[in-house]
């Protein structure tokens, strides 16, 4: 009896394991040790050797807007990569590649903003952002057209939605100073597409 219940923990350990590796910079690991590294709440240890260093720079809500903006810059470049590729109409094609340049240039500043404010931002595309690949890359055509384009309409909505409240409610200098820059080129992808869309109809 006691062997078998020692292959069980021995079992649901490597589980576990696996379960934490499959989600390697994932947007929940990312939350998580933002979540572990705020101080807001608690004093850093005077006797700790590297508690300066391995603080977060920012308050909780600070962080998950980076740690969102950045997930769902992830998920705009990878989608827009399958328009390329997919995409029967020239005009959603050109719009996927505007989205690979536009999102790929905020999500590196967003990096190297992330790094100095201490904040652990994901690298991979998160399961919502996969769910949407997943489900477009079943599609081809003008079906596929139809639904990337719906898409992008509605993810761009939230993104300005989640932008405008940063830019009016951060409590970071830097954060605040992304989301006013970042916003109109937010807006004029949302404007791009709403014509693509229109078009379509």
């Amino acid at each position: 009896m006691k062997k078998l219940n020692a292959i069980l923990i021995i079992a649901l350990s490597f589980g576990l394991l696996q379960t934490c590796s499959s989600n390697k910079g994932s947007k929940a690991e990312a939350d998580s040790a933002n979540a572990a590294k705020d101080t807001s709440k608690k004093p850093l240890k005077a006797d700790s050797t590297n508690a300066a260093t391995s603080h977060i720079e920012v308050g909780k809500d600070d962080a998950k807007f980076a740690v969102d903006a950045i997930a769902g810059g992830i998920t705009e470049v990878e989608l827009g990569k399958l328009a390329q590729q997919k995409a029967s109409n020239s005009k959603v094609k050109d719009f996927g590649a505007m989205m690979v340049t536009d999102h790929n240039k905020a999500n590196q500043e967003l990096m190297t903003l992330g790094q100095s404010l201490r904040i652990a931002l994901p690298v991979a595309i998160d399961k919502d952002g996969q769910k949407k690949e997943d489900d477009l890359s079943k599609k081809s055509g003008a079906d596929f057209d139809k639904a990337y384009v719906k898409a992008m309409v509605d993810d761009h909505k939230k993104t300005i939605k989640l932008f405008t409240d940063e830019e009016k409610n951060s409590k970071s200098v830097d954060l605040k100073a992304f989301a006013t820059k970042t916003l109109p080129v937010l807006n004029k992808h949302l404007a791009a597409i709403q014509q693509i869309q229109d078009s379509m109809k």
